[in-house]
């Protein structure tokens, strides 16, 4: 890599030497910094996977323009007051001062410092004072997560204001961008072909081919129903099961009091999640889990279950708590196996030991899923496997068969078209100590919250039969090594399950035959597996989505997807698996 050197450069500024301290970038970070000095661009938008090193990439870049003389300022803007400290930890390593305690309050920092970490929300208290800033010096701006510069109309007006007349602009971001039609600021929309704008990115690097790459942990998810009874404030007593088909209505309901912390829903998942975790540390002694709770009521209650599994208290953190930056630093540093956190630890925060979740959160947008799984992948050395407990809910056991999927923000589409429940954004990314709307915000008594270990997800498949916690069937996926490749987890999973059913022909247990689905079900699922196979389409030709769904309409006859019978639908499912076949 060529470097020219700048004529004058302030002490502060990085220089040859203090690249030696920066690590080797993966094959990816450096695909994506040479197509970045290829093209010297103004703006530049890299989409990575959580856990893929968006931090590193970044700061080789400022550290690059920084050494060339191109910027003398660099301004981190992120969600959350603990991400501005840890941008700035990493920067230092690299010879970069950031300052991550600028207030709006001061109007400049130390001249010791190179630049600033702030907040989405600190742009939009005073762009005015952020755009004489980035005026004053020539400054590349680093957007960490950058769809939450359109979480609110402030707030995208606000980053428009501040940094248009900024020298660079690198936007980043990891998960699936909004479903709203708020357009991002300094990010690139293109005509899809059917009437919608897509973000176009300038760089992507998805979960599936970090996990081929290895710089991510295989996730497998292991799915609890059980059944649920709870009492209204007319007095009536209603139960269902988790992990059947429900109405709206009563999943909320069933799903609010399985996350009850006086219910043995949530107790026996979290037993269940800590004989994992010991499991895991046979192969990582150092080995953490963390409990993504609603609101802080729930946490504390969550960390004394954990108290009682355990043996051991859990670290609590809360987003009021003052201490919620040091509290996650000393754990990420420890051996200790438990944080309990709202959902401020969902986005960005970087605890690599984790590799044990249990998701105690009804919230189910995309983007808080992929935020919160996020925080289990990142990979420390091959083989290392992340485990995520969630509720046997169709919502999240969706996001979990599509972890692959890579999805762009698109303007003018309905919000259906995805087949997911996407709510606003803002729920998801909130610090409040207010729990998660669940429907029905009445008074309600959770009666009983038993739980049942129903299922294994892993890579689109589904693994195991619905059993007991603590039954042999359970302890066969609970007892997986912490340490496998991604096809040994495959391989290990298929092998085990084929033992479960081999063992039930053998005990002349008959077959469970399949639940017929309802048509609004089954039309469902069509309407998902094809939607599936047009993503992986779409990564595999680069053609836009809009116009794949056009090409299969033409070729198949029949109206837009929401429209399509389910013949239809199959006809266009067996089209698309056609022009695969004919590909390869």
């Amino acid at each position: 890599m060529s470097v020219s050197a700048a004529s004058h450069l302030s002490p502060s500024y990085p220089d040859r030497a203090a690249w030696g301290t920066a690590p080797k970038l993966r094959a990816w970070q450096q695909e994506a910094f040479d197509l970045y000095l290829r093209r010297e661009p103004r703006d530049f938008l890299t989409v990575a996977t959580p856990g893929a090193g968006k931090t590193t990439y970044a700061l080789r870049i400022a550290s690059e323009l920084l050494s060339r003389g191109v910027i003398k300022a660099v301004t981190v803007v992120t969600p959350t007051e603990h991400l501005k400290r840890q941008w700035a930890d990493a920067a230092s390593r690299v010879g970069i001062a950031i300052d991550p305690e600028f207030k709006n309050s001061q109007g400049a920092t130390s001249r010791d410092f190179t630049g600033v970490a702030i907040t989405y929300a600190q742009v939009a208290m005073h762009p005015a004072l952020h755009r004489a800033r980035t005026e004053a010096r020539k400054t590349l701006v680093i957007f960490d997560e950058i769809h939450h510069a359109g979480d609110a109309k402030s707030w995208g007006d606000g980053v428009r204001e501040a940094f248009e007349p900024a020298t660079r602009r690198l936007s980043l971001t990891g998960t699936p961008f909004r479903s709203d039609d708020s357009p991002i600021p300094f990010v690139t929309y293109v005509e899809d072909g059917d009437g919608t704008m897509r973000s176009a990115s300038d760089y992507s690097y998805g979960y599936g081919p970090a996990l081929r790459d290895g710089v991510v942990r295989p996730v497998i998810f292991l799915a609890y129903s059980g059944e649920m009874k709870w009492r209204t404030r007319a007095g009536d007593e209603i139960a269902a099961t988790l992990g059947t088909p429900l109405t709206k209505d009563q999943l909320s309901q069933a799903w609010r009091a399985a996350l009850d912390p006086k219910g043995d829903w949530i107790r026996q998942v979290i037993h269940a999640a800590d004989r994992r975790l010991t499991e895991v540390r046979r192969g990582v002694p150092d080995a953490g889990g963390l409990i993504i709770a609603s609101d802080h009521e729930s946490a504390r209650a969550y960390a004394r279950h954990i108290r009682t599994v355990a043996g051991e208290g859990a670290t609590i953190v809360l987003s009021d708590d003052p201490d919620a930056s040091k509290k996650i630093k000393e754990f990420t540093s420890s051996q200790a196996r438990w944080l309990v956190a709202v959902r401020m630890v969902s986005e960005g925060v970087d605890i690599p030991r984790l590799a044990v979740g249990v998701y105690a959160t009804s919230t189910s947008t995309p983007l808080f899923f992929a935020q919160a799984v996020g925080r289990f992948v990142r990979a420390r050395k091959r083989g290392e496997m992340a485990s995520v407990f969630v509720p046997s809910v169709p919502v999240l056991m969706g996001l979990a068969a599509e972890m692959e999927e890579e999805r762009d923000h698109v303007l003018g589409r309905a919000q259906a078209e995805d087949g997911l429940d996407d709510s606003l954004l803002e729920r998801a990314q909130q610090e409040r100590n207010q729990p998660d709307a669940l429907g029905d915000e009445l008074p309600f008594q959770t009666l009983e919250a038993s739980a049942t270990f129903d299922r294994v997800l892993f890579d689109g498949g589904e693994f195991g039969t619905a059993a007991a916690p603590g039954s042999p069937e359970e302890e066969d996926f609970i007892g997986l090594p912490g340490l496998l490749e991604p096809d040994q987890v495959a391989s290990l999973l298929r092998r085990r399950q084929a033992d479960q059913q081999a063992a039930k022909r053998r005990k002349g247990a008959p077959e469970e035959p399949a639940p017929a689905l309802a048509p609004h079900e089954q039309m469902q699922e069509l309407r998902k597996e094809l939607n599936g196979l047009v993503g992986a389409w779409n990564h595999r030709t680069g053609q836009p989505h809009g116009v794949i769904h056009a090409e299969l309409r033409r070729s198949c006859g029949g109206p837009a997807i929401a429209q399509a019978s389910a013949e239809q639908i199959k006809e266009r499912i067996a089209m698309i698996r056609k022009w695969a076949t004919q590909r390869r």
